[in-house]
């Protein structure tokens, strides 16, 4: 209720050392019980640790989790161990409600964020002989359609330079925050290879065809500077800023949005890139807003404006969306075994 949201929101601020709530005294003991209560609120559980593993490391803080890359010594190159240990960990927080915001970064000892693959097997590194051609499923495009399918904001906070698979798993982040000292590169036309991560779904969406094409045909990184120009990048920052200004605006998300809205307009916007038109987005705008503006979030949310006050949203992004999501259909991976 409103009482019990501003009864939270009084005690966050200190204001408030024995409060009067529907004519009863409630001591300040029971008042902080139930504010802890309503501001989890009822579909937030205590989370346990996240895992522990060998080539990432994660901690959550503030309700936002922290993925970093942590390979220093191999410049953080990518492997496929890495990467399943960051679709484990994505996994993981995307079931947790206690999470979120996810950014990822790196250590920094590694001077680079991702150097790309891991080189160490020389000329077989992309040899996938031991399966077959339609079997084969690229590691990188499973790491980027993982980010993708996230129902909670995604941040890059690339502190170091970022080529190969360590520029195309950025694409599906909803935000990019560069080191004003690191270069970003698709370099696999000077690998002898192709392009990954679903990148060709990713890059022409974010800075058009021509950028797209251009980045992709030269293969040759480019500053940090010149993809501010193009839109990749969302801020561009002292090496050593990358990370807090990116986690201020996860603090930011993290405070004052509706995970459920987030949720929501995160695939909405992306689901419309394959649109026929505009009425296409006008129709499942106003369905979503017709099911939005009957939730408790949206009262919460129009209530804290009115209030000057933050906002306790309680909804979950696992439990609490609409009976028609999900209202698009994903194409499923064709193996050359079925139809799908």
């Amino acid at each position: 209720t409103t009482h019990c949201r501003k009864l939270w929101h009084d005690i966050k601020k200190n204001q408030v050392y024995a409060l009067k709530f529907r004519h009863f005294k409630i001591g300040i003991d029971f008042a902080f019980i139930l504010a802890d209560h309503v501001a989890e609120g009822p579909t937030v559980q205590r989370r346990a640790s996240m895992k522990e593993y060998e080539q990432i490391s994660c901690e959550v803080k503030e309700r936002i989790l922290t993925i970093t890359i942590s390979r220093p010594k191999q410049k953080n190159a990518y492997t496929e161990q890495m990467r399943d240990e960051m679709i484990s960990a994505l996994d993981e927080a995307y079931q947790d409600d206690d999470i979120r915001v996810i950014i990822f970064t790196a250590d920094p000892e590694g001077r680079n964020y991702c150097a790309g693959m891991d080189l160490s097997d020389a000329g077989s590194t992309f040899d996938y002989s031991g399966v077959g051609e339609l079997e084969h499923r690229d590691g990188g495009g499973l790491l980027c359609l993982k980010i993708y399918e996230s129902n909670k904001p995604v941040i890059g906070a690339i502190n170091g330079s970022a080529v190969g698979i360590g520029f195309t798993m950025t694409l599906p982040m909803d935000f990019r925050f560069v080191s004003n000292r690191a270069k970003l590169g698709a370099v696999f036309v000077r690998r002898g290879i192709v392009n990954d991560g679903c990148s060709s779904y990713f890059l022409p969406r974010l800075i058009g065809m021509a950028n797209a094409m251009r980045m992709v045909m030269i293969g040759k990184p480019i500053p940090a500077a010149e993809a501010v120009q193009l839109g990749l990048v969302t801020q561009l920052c002292e090496p050593e800023e990358v990370y807090p200004a990116a986690f201020a605006l996860a603090q930011d998300l993290a405070r004052n949005t509706a995970p459920v809205s987030i949720a929501l307009v995160r695939r909405l916007m992306w689901s419309m890139q394959s649109a026929a038109g505009p009425m296409q987005a006008h129709e499942m705008e106003s369905r979503l807003l017709h099911w939005v503006g009957q939730q408790r979030d949206a009262a919460e949310g129009i209530e804290a404006f009115l209030e000057k006050r933050d906002p306790v949203y309680s909804m979950s992004p696992t439990k609490d969306l609409p009976d028609h999501y999900p209202w698009w259909e994903e194409r499923k991976f064709r193996d050359g075994k079925s139809n799908q």
